[in-house]
């Protein structure tokens, strides 16, 4: 496998572009060393009008409310950042791409305090290819209930996606993947499910979709875009709140939303296999056709991809042409 760093491209920085090889950061940046930072990850996709970005403009505002949140300066304005994405595309010859903005101080000191440091901003784009084959998207995850809590409210800051807080995401997922499961779910401080290493979580029962209140959890696009399906194309009711583990056990169905996992089915948890009580196939065969799940597989992936037809129309705000 070609190394990430080992490629042909451009990287945008601070308003200049750079060769991908050449691209290099001080060995004392203050991120480097502190984890004071934040990202997004950003998806392209090509449809059957040409390649769109993806609710560019909704993850650019979260950037920038997490630079903010961290007061962070923030030297480019959202419809810069926006458009330097676009240029992304074009200078790599991309179609479909994970984009990566990413705010970040340098390495004028270190230190708590964080005096003096000068904000930048980086743009990396590359193709993704199959990171969720047609198989694992229909067959879905088992997961284990992760010993290590999410965040508190109090303790850091839930609303901003922190380069910081990922170490807390690496050590559930890891201890997950050791054990033998393909993902991890995050408890909050006093015990209610909160999100997956790097994914909210949603259960059907009777009928309704529930999904964990935004507290300890990511505010996330992905799920955000999959509550308006939900309600406005399935006529599905979406409630949001306080949701305990056994209420994912006993679920109909259960599914992960994020940008670089789109919806992904949870099929198992903590040995429990989910929906086996309302008919569900076996956790290691596909999801039925007719399952929530699978219907809005399918919506996601034709809204991401600009195939709007009559009944998506109503999302063609979500989609930037590159």
């Amino acid at each position: 496998m070609t190394p990430l760093y080992d490629r042909d491209g451009w990287l945008w920085q601070d308003g200049e572009w750079l060769p991908w090889r050449d691209a290099r950061t001080h060995l004392l940046t203050h991120t480097l060393h502190y984890g004071m930072g934040c990202f997004e990850g950003v998806r392209a996709y090509d449809g059957p009008h040409g390649t769109h970005l993806f609710r560019v403009a909704e993850h650019t505002r979260r950037l920038a409310d997490s630079a903010h949140a961290l007061d962070m300066p923030l030297p480019f304005g959202e419809a810069e950042l926006v458009e330097a994405q676009r240029q992304c595309l074009a200078k790599n010859g991309l179609v479909n791409a994970y984009l990566k903005p990413t705010v970040y101080f340098g390495a004028e000191g270190l230190g708590l305090r964080a005096k003096g440091l000068t904000s930048h901003v980086m743009i990396a784009a590359w193709d993704l290819g199959d990171y969720i084959s047609p198989e694992a998207a229909a067959i879905g995850l088992r997961a284990l209930t992760s010993s290590w809590a999410r965040h508190h409210v109090n303790i850091s800051l839930c609303r901003a996606k922190t380069n910081g807080h990922y170490v807390n995401s690496m050590l559930a997922l890891n201890t997950a993947i050791k054990a033998g499961f393909d993902e991890t779910i995050m408890l909050d401080p006093e015990g209610h499910v909160a999100e997956a290493s790097a994914a909210n979580v949603f259960l059907l029962r009777d009928g309704v979709l529930h999904t964990p209140e935004v507290t300890s959890c990511l505010q996330g696009i992905t799920r955000d875009s999959v509550i308006r399906l939900a309600r406005e194309v399935l006529g599905i009711e979406v409630r949001e709140r306080r949701i305990t583990r056994d209420e994912l056990y006993i679920a109909d169905e259960a599914f992960v939303t994020g940008t670089a996992a789109e919806i992904l089915p949870l099929r198992e948890l903590d040995g429990r296999h989910i929906g086996a009580r309302a008919g569900a196939p076996a956790p290691d065969l596909p999801i039925p056709d007719d399952s929530v799940t699978a219907r809005l597989q399918r919506l996601y992936h034709r809204v991401t991809r600009g195939d709007l037809g009559d009944d998506l129309q109503g999302f063609a705000g979500w989609l930037t042409p590159a």
